[in-house]
């Protein structure tokens, strides 16, 4: 019997052991997070450092989610073969040594290079720790243990525009992006210190089992209708992340300092609305509804952006309300996929799965950068909620294939 079975069937597990192995997660996914998202608040002064458009600019993004995805779909083989610790060790190392590669960059291909070696190290992050937390964590806290890793992303992202943008204007962008490189090797310190409590061994075949390929799960409709979902949320979450405040500020006049602050307090609230989501996320039947209605209100928020006119501190007010909306539906989002991964496959489908995110964070700067370039910023916003309603429809479908599934597998009486 392996460590999930284990958990799911027996013994309850004490608090402590489960937030101690939240805890290191989360903090490792907050580095992650933080990682991604270092250069775009930085774009209005690498604008002008590197003499290049935002177009080029969404490449750099582009390269960091391309790589990411080709690393996501291989890690998850890795991590089920060798287990999760020296692989989440190594993507720390890599985006540390990455951010560090950002701050000495004197050309737009050096910043591309190292954009690269960064989508390297972020690309083991969601098989890594979807692995550690769906065998270590006890079932009863499972939705917690989702709600914690989705709020401490949220709060990498928060941490980024906030620390670098607070640098950039106090000293210069180059200071700013070596201090995020500095910080990321605090938090690699940080896990060597308690390896022991990452620790686990990479599944083995039971004897007399069946064994079947390793590629079996790429069979089930519902991994791949899993990973149109994350595409799809991946380019709203890059709209959000690189355009959507720029796009406010400048059909709403709001202050280039104020605009920045729009990124973090969208993170910060969403932090907090999977707090509320991690509770609602205690019951797995509901999460597809759960998923509609936080999106369908973040729809409403960037709909009300688009073609509406504001002061400053209303479109910080709304920027927060359509996190707050999206951050419930998060920890539910992660339970349509453990509900589509079958027994001990865990690195592998989620690897594939991510590997949507990452796409989607690829293709995504490309079209929106485009539509910056043309002065489209209506149409930025526009395109955001769209995306948010698609998103909506996407998690009902991850239900209905999944039913459908279940339905032709049935013995027949």
């Amino acid at each position: 019997m392996n460590s999930s079975s284990t958990l799911h069937a027996g013994t309850p597990v004490p608090l402590k052991a489960d937030a101690g192995i939240i805890g290191l997660v989360g903090i490792a996914h907050l580095a992650s997070h933080f990682s991604q998202l270092l250069l775009a608040p930085l774009f209005p002064w690498l604008k002008d450092e590197f003499s290049v458009s935002y177009a080029e600019l969404g490449l750099l993004m582009t390269i960091f989610f391309v790589v990411s995805c080709a690393v996501q779909a291989l890690s998850g083989f890795v991590v089920d073969r060798m287990g999760p610790r020296p692989v989440l060790f190594a993507g720390l190392a890599l985006l540390g040594v990455a951010a560090l590669g950002y701050s000495v960059s004197t050309s737009y291909w050096m910043l591309a290079c190292f954009s690269a070696l960064a989508g390297v190290g972020n690309g083991v992050f969601h098989p890594v720790d979807y692995t550690l937390l769906n065998r270590k964590v006890s079932a009863p806290r499972l939705g917690h243990a989702y709600s914690v890793h989705g709020i401490t992303g949220s709060l990498g992202w928060a941490l980024a525009p906030a620390m670098v943008v607070s640098l950039t204007l106090a000293f210069s962008w180059r200071v700013a992006l070596g201090a995020a490189g500095a910080l990321v090797f605090v938090v690699l310190a940080i896990l060597l210190v308690y390896r022991d409590k990452l620790s686990l061994k990479a599944i083995q075949p039971v004897a007399g089992a069946v064994v079947e390929s390793s590629l079996t799960f790429l069979k089930i409709p519902a991994v791949w209708m899993c990973f149109a979902f994350f595409f799809w949320y991946a380019i709203v979450l890059s709209v959000v992340q690189a355009f959507a405040p720029e796009a406010a500020r400048q059909l709403h006049g709001v202050p280039l300092a104020m605009a920045a602050m729009c990124l973090t307090i969208y993170m910060v609230c969403s932090a907090g609305g999977m707090v509320l989501g991690g509770f609602l996320a205690s019951d797995p039947a509901r999460c597809e509804r759960i998923v509609g209605t936080g999106f369908g209100i973040a729809a409403v928020m960037a709909l009300l952006l688009a073609l509406g006119s504001y002061p400053g501190w209303m479109v910080l007010v709304l920027f927060g309300a359509m996190g707050f909306a999206s951050g419930i539906a998060g920890p539910s989002r992660d339970l349509l996929v453990k509900k589509s991964t079958p027994e001990n496959a865990s690195g592998r489908v989620y690897g594939a799965v991510y590997a949507g995110l990452d796409i989607g964070q690829a293709v995504s700067p490309l079209i929106f950068g485009l539509m910056m370039d043309h002065g489209q910023y209506r149409g930025v916003l526009l395109g955001l909620a769209l995306m948010q309603g698609v998103l909506i429809a996407s998690a009902f479908n991850v239900r209905r294939v999944r039913r459908t599934a279940t339905v032709l597998a049935a013995p027949v009486a």
